[in-house]
């Protein structure tokens, strides 16, 4: 009798066994491809996440992929359960500059190199805006006040470390200004920002251009300055540097797996990305949200991101958001 129930003990043991490696094994065709948005629904990596999706299907019409949600902490909660699917080569993490900031500024026992970097997608500049009824009619008037009096000039933006938030602490430190006086207003979503502006009741605000660009176009808002390093087509606005200040910075997001993939798990799964970026729906995309494309794979990506975590660090650092 116990010899039989060891036994059993041993296939049920063998079968557990079994279906975590189907899981959490290496990439396959059969397997079903996850993407976790370490976000809420309806934000950008939420957005990114599902048009990749559909952009998967249409490459490669027989692989599954599905799309799930882990909100929290700037996307480090997320971060963390990735951390613990060590080796699963069916499973990506959209990401992007938000997580690196978010990381520093939670103490994240998890960083990003407890992961397996895949590809850079894509690119989004920021805007700064004013109300319309503004007294600031350029950036060198917003940046007159500002020095005369930081805590007079309210900034609202996303949340706090991330992409808005540091683009106003660079503003200030080229503005010669303390970055840790920013008064800075820090929203879960960009809806929150936009009311503050619309009713005018901050000062200024920063976010992606695709947020403010339409509320720009139809004057309910002022552009001040955009942080590409060249015009944007279609959109009335300077760049912060014809403003006078040395701003440059784009919102960039894309793919990061478990660590521990094998060579063979790693290539697959760059390979299948780059599939999907070359597919037309994920063009179409593209063009229609106003990204740009600034795809990346392999070392390329490593050492971009690996960039990206010493710039940020010092940033966050500088604006007194880490002790």
């Amino acid at each position: 009798m116990r010899l039989r129930v060891l036994a059993a003990v041993a296939a049920l043991s063998l079968g557990a066994l079994t279906a975590c490696g189907a899981q959490g094994g290496g990439t396959s065709a059969d397997a079903t491809l996850r993407i976790m948005a370490p976000a809420a629904p309806g934000g950008g990596w939420d957005q990114t996440s599902r048009v990749a999706e559909q952009a998967f299907k249409a490459a490669d019409p027989q692989r599954k992929v599905e799309v799930y949600n882990v909100p929290g902490a700037g996307g480090t909660i997320g971060l963390a359960q990735l951390a613990g699917e060590k080796g699963n080569g069916n499973l990506l993490m959209t990401m992007g500059l938000v997580m690196v900031g978010a990381i520093e500024q939670n103490k994240s026992n998890v960083t990003l190199a407890e992961t397996t970097p895949i590809a850079k997608l894509t690119e989004e500049y920021e805007i700064v805006v004013v109300p319309a009824e503004s007294p600031f009619k350029t950036l060198a008037d917003m940046v007159a006040a500002w020095k005369a009096d930081p805590a007079k000039v309210s900034i609202s933006g996303g949340s706090a470390g991330g992409t808005d938030h540091i683009v106003a602490g660079l503003m200030a430190k080229a503005a010669g200004i303390d970055p840790k006086q920013v008064n800075y207003i820090a929203h879960s979503g960009g809806g929150e920002a936009l009311n503050e502006l619309l009713g005018n009741k901050v000062s200024a605000g920063i976010s992606g251009v695709g947020e403010f660009a339409e509320h720009v176009k139809s004057g309910k808002l002022r552009a001040l300055g955009v942080t590409s390093g060249e015009r944007l087509p279609d959109l009335d606005a300077p760049t912060l540097k014809e403003g006078g200040l040395d701003v440059e910075l784009s919102n960039w997001r894309g793919f990061v797996a478990p660590a521990g993939l094998s060579e063979a798990d790693k290539k697959a799964l760059t390979d299948l990305v780059t599939k999907m970026h070359d597919s037309q729906p994920w063009k179409d995309a593209v063009a229609k949200n106003g990204w740009i494309d600034s795809f990346q794979t392999g070392q390329q990506f490593a050492d971009y991101l690996n960039a990206e975590q010493t710039r940020v660090k010092a940033i966050i650092a500088e604006m007194g958001l880490v002790s």
